[in-house]
């Protein structure tokens, strides 16, 4: 009389078959498990991350982590949960930073950081706004090079209107690299200016004053309540010289074009991309975690096919950096290895 073995491993020792038809049953689950993956070239991971940048223009290292880094740190000891704080101050902006202990609830975390950054009284008053921001990771799927035989300023339209095609497709975010940003610069003269009775701080009052979108109340009531606004701010330079400073003994308008020379310029100390000898702009196409970079790369190829024929004279566009091809590589790694084993074990089957 002969024993069997009852257990697991007894079953596949009596029922040779059926071990193989395991084998081939995990081999095609795996399989159909690949196509349901979130192809990624990285593995997921939180960032409980929080940065507070603050623009001060023109002002030195120095200057900036006395009058702003410092006092932000100061404000932001309170806050809750928070691993460690670090500050970076450069020529005209300072970035804290704010790494919170894992697994804190980052949308609390977020508001109270706000809450705290909008206390602040004391920074200087020509500072921009602070902004606050979640650090949210994202993975460069590739990366456009346009190159031009004329000048840079005829990108910047081009990749505006290319960044908001690839949005409009489904790419996740995309960041534009080599585009100076541009500013709106006034130059007066103290001479011209005490001939006609003005100061310096005067027109700079002016401007202010001038410049600006300001909410104006509501008119109405209950349900039919319009919220006003005043649309004042100034976007361009013929809307400077277009501004009003006074009123001479002849009842004429004085012009802030009739005493200051305008013009909008790049912003100095700004990164510049040079391809070749050649002007250009870097597009960084990038995904958030649950996007697939399989079907961020099928849009951007659906995108060149659909307009490298209709580019500008002179206008050139590189595809390089494109991690999404080494994903692919293993992907097709896999299923080769995959589909390998399954004939093999067909084989031994028959």
């Amino acid at each position: 009389m002969s024993n069997h073995r009852r257990d697991f491993i007894g079953l596949f020792a009596q029922h040779k078959v059926a071990a193989n038809l395991l084998m081939i049953i995990m081999i095609m689950a795996g399989l159909l498990s690949l196509t349901k993956l979130n192809t990624q070239f990285f593995p997921t991971f939180a960032l409980d991350v929080v940065t507070v940048r603050i623009e001060w223009r023109s002002a030195s290292a120095e200057d900036v982590e006395d009058s702003i880094s410092s006092r932000v740190e100061q404000e932001l000891r309170t806050v809750d949960f928070v691993d460690k704080m670090t500050s970076t101050s450069s020529y005209g902006m300072s970035v804290v930073v704010l790494e919170f202990v894992e697994g804190t609830d980052m949308g609390k975390a977020l508001d109270q950081v706000k809450a705290q950054v909008e206390q602040l009284r004391n920074l200087p008053t020509d500072a921009e706004i602070p902004k606050v921001n979640l650090v949210t990771r994202y993975e460069r799927v590739a990366t456009l090079l346009i190159t031009t035989e004329g000048k840079l300023d005829e990108l910047r339209h081009l990749a505006h209107q290319i960044e908001h095609e690839l949005l409009d497709r489904g790419i996740s975010r995309i960041s534009i690299s080599g585009l100076p940003e541009e500013e709106i610069a006034i130059q007066l003269s103290t001479k011209q200016l005490e001939s006609v009775g003005l100061s310096l701080g005067d027109v700079s009052q002016r401007i202010a004053e001038m410049s600006q979108d300001l909410p104006a109340g509501e008119i109405g009531n209950d349900e039919t309540a319009k919220q006003l606004r005043s649309l004042e701010q100034r976007r361009d330079a013929h809307s400077f010289s277009e501004l009003t400073l006074k009123t001479d003994y002849n009842g004429r308008l004085l012009l802030l074009d009739d005493v200051a020379h305008i013009e909008r310029r790049p912003i100095s100390k700004q990164v510049n991309v040079f391809y070749q000898g050649k002007p250009a702009v870097e597009i960084a196409l990038e995904r958030t975690e649950n996007a697939d970079s399989l079907v961020s790369a099928e849009i951007l190829e659906q995108w060149l096919d659909d307009n490298l024929s209709q580019l500008p004279k002179g206008v050139s566009v590189k595809v390089y950096d494109a991690s999404w091809e080494l994903i692919k590589e293993r992907m097709d790694l896999l299923i080769n290895n995959g589909l390998g084993g399954l004939v093999l074990v067909i084989l031994i089957l028959f």
